[in-house]
């Protein structure tokens, strides 16, 4: 049974960060490196030297705790999660599910502009929840919380605990992998799926006679792994090396993390024009604080692990996505977003999902609900709407 939540960090915590970031040991950095070679060091000083003196946790905790949080244990695994009323007198639920290096705050802009009714009476009860092992959402001990494994715990909170026999689920990032096993799995509890990409575990397999546009987008995506994806490649192989230095030294975490926001954004080389201080801060200070670095990368090596043993080993059957492949027929939405770090083609969708509805936004990037909150939540409503026409 749901229970409320408080956020409350201890004070004990944030004292050892900030003398953390006072004894901090800087490397250096090849002059005029901006940020080709990873995080600026200019900027990430900036950001820490901010972190340690004036960012104010209090004041981003009490908006945290703004929103109606609570606490349930689902299956053994202890689940942290935003329910959010909409205000219309037809009020559809609507599952939001998280990335990484992000968290349930990934979503918090977009509450006001699904829950408040429009001219017809239409708002959403929005549920945002924490990805186990990311936040206040319980570490997994134990191996297999794959997005498999979390598709049915966020089921049975939405069906079990909370009372809906129907709702419309909406991810990017982890998030669409996530809502992806939902509809081949659970499909009889959804209205439909709203993504902002196409799963990546669709991109490690050869297509069958791919167009022009799909192998124009495979080879940009292998281009793009070569580039951009070596975090990915430790996360998925080596992850508990990494993790030792980035759960002890906030600078390496803040650099690890800032590089994705930077690198993954539509900021024209101003991060800041983009996200606030406190927004990036509060979602690192949320990683340092729960040391939920590490079990944030185990979900990389739980899942593409297991698609590598599948792929190279057909008598193992320990895959997460293994109805990936498969197509689902529930109605799919695909909302674009031009400086995402994957932008397939139509038809790439068409293979895997029943796309309904399929719009390319003017801007915006990996992290749509904090860059352009209300155009998404615009198309999510329109969407939705569409679905109950």
């Amino acid at each position: 049974m749901k229970q409320p939540y408080k956020i409350n960090i201890d004070r004990t915590i944030l004292d050892d960060l900030r003398t953390r970031i006072a004894n901090a040991r800087w490397t250096d950095e090849i002059d005029n490196a901006k940020w080709e070679t990873g995080t600026n060091e200019t900027y990430l000083r900036e950001l820490c030297y901010w972190w340690q003196k004036d960012f104010d946790w209090d004041a981003n905790e009490a908006w945290l705790n703004s929103f109606d949080n609570f606490s349930s244990t689902i299956d053994d695994i202890q689940l942290h999660f935003i329910v959010q009323k909409g205000q219309g007198a037809t009020s559809v639920p609507l599952l939001l599910t998280h990335g990484y290096p992000d968290s349930f705050i990934r979503f918090l802009k977009l509450i006001p502009f699904l829950t408040a009714a429009d001219k017809e009476g239409f708002s959403f009860d929005v549920v945002i929840p924490s990805i186990p092992g990311y936040g206040f959402s319980q570490i997994p001990s134990k191996k297999g919380m794959n997005p498999k494994k979390i598709s049915q715990l966020f089921a049975t909170l939405m069906e079990k605990e909370l009372g809906y026999d129907k709702f419309i689920a909406h991810g990017g990032d982890w998030g669409s992998s996530i809502t992806e096993q939902l509809a081949l799995y659970h499909p009889q509890l959804l209205l439909g799926i709203h993504l902002t990409d196409v799963p990546f575990a669709h991109g490690m397999t050869p297509l069958d006679n791919p167009s022009k546009e799909e192998e124009k987008f495979l080879q940009k995506r292998q281009v793009w792994m070569q580039k951009e994806g070596g975090y990915a490649s430790i996360q998925s192989t080596k992850p508990q090396s990494l993790a030792y230095g980035l759960n002890d030294s906030p600078i390496g975490l803040a650099g690890w993390i800032i590089e994705k926001f930077y690198d993954w954004s539509d900021n024209k080389g101003d991060l800041e024009a983009v996200f606030s201080r406190d927004e990036l801060l509060t979602n690192i200070t949320i990683y340092w604080a729960t040391q939920t670095i590490n079990s944030s990368f185990r979900l990389y090596y739980e899942a593409i692990q297991a698609i590598m043993q599948a792929t190279y080993n057909p008598l193992v059957k320990l895959n997460p996505f293994d109805k990936t492949g498969e197509k689902t027929e529930v109605p799919t939405a695909f909302a674009l977003f031009p400086k995402d770090i994957s932008r397939p083609p139509k038809e790439f969708a068409e293979r895997y999902f029943n796309v309904e509805r399929w719009t390319e936004m003017d801007a915006g990037g990996h992290f749509a609900a904090m860059e352009q909150p209300a155009a998404l939540a615009e198309d999510i409503r329109a969407f939705g709407k569409q679905l109950l026409s």
